[in-house]
């Protein structure tokens, strides 16, 4: 499945030129449950960790087991489940919620945050 390059190209403009970002593509994996298709997009990496990412249109958010439920509040958000199994500290956020770049940013951020707490891989 290729990724959203306009979103993709949103979240490379929000991030700026963060030396500690990098970004990295990711391989189709198995078949998914979830979104039906093979799994493939573009990761955004901060010191090794991911942040986000993008699949189809949508967008990955590392936000941590502990901030799952209230991302799953937000608008869009639902919990991540590629294979079956679903994982906390990860949600998707559908497009039609990243309309606006201010809502796409929050996003961002939170998961830029998140995995500015981890240590460097």
């Amino acid at each position: 499945m290729a990724y959203d390059e306009g979103l993709a190209e949103r979240i490379r403009q929000h991030l700026g030129d963060d030396a500690g970002v990098a970004e990295v593509g990711v391989p189709p994996l198995e078949r998914s449950r979830e979104w039906g298709s093979m799994f493939g997009g573009i990761a955004f990496l901060l010191h090794g960790n991911m942040a986000v990412g993008v699949s189809g249109d949508d967008l990955m958010v590392r936000v941590g087991p502990d901030a799952t439920d209230a991302a799953l509040a937000r608008p869009g958000a639902r919990l991540f489940d590629m294979t079956g199994r679903p994982m906390r500290g990860w949600v998707v956020v559908d497009s039609s919620a990243l309309a606006e770049d201010a809502a796409l940013g929050e996003w961002i951020d939170e998961g830029y945050a998140f995995a500015a707490g981890l240590p460097p891989k």
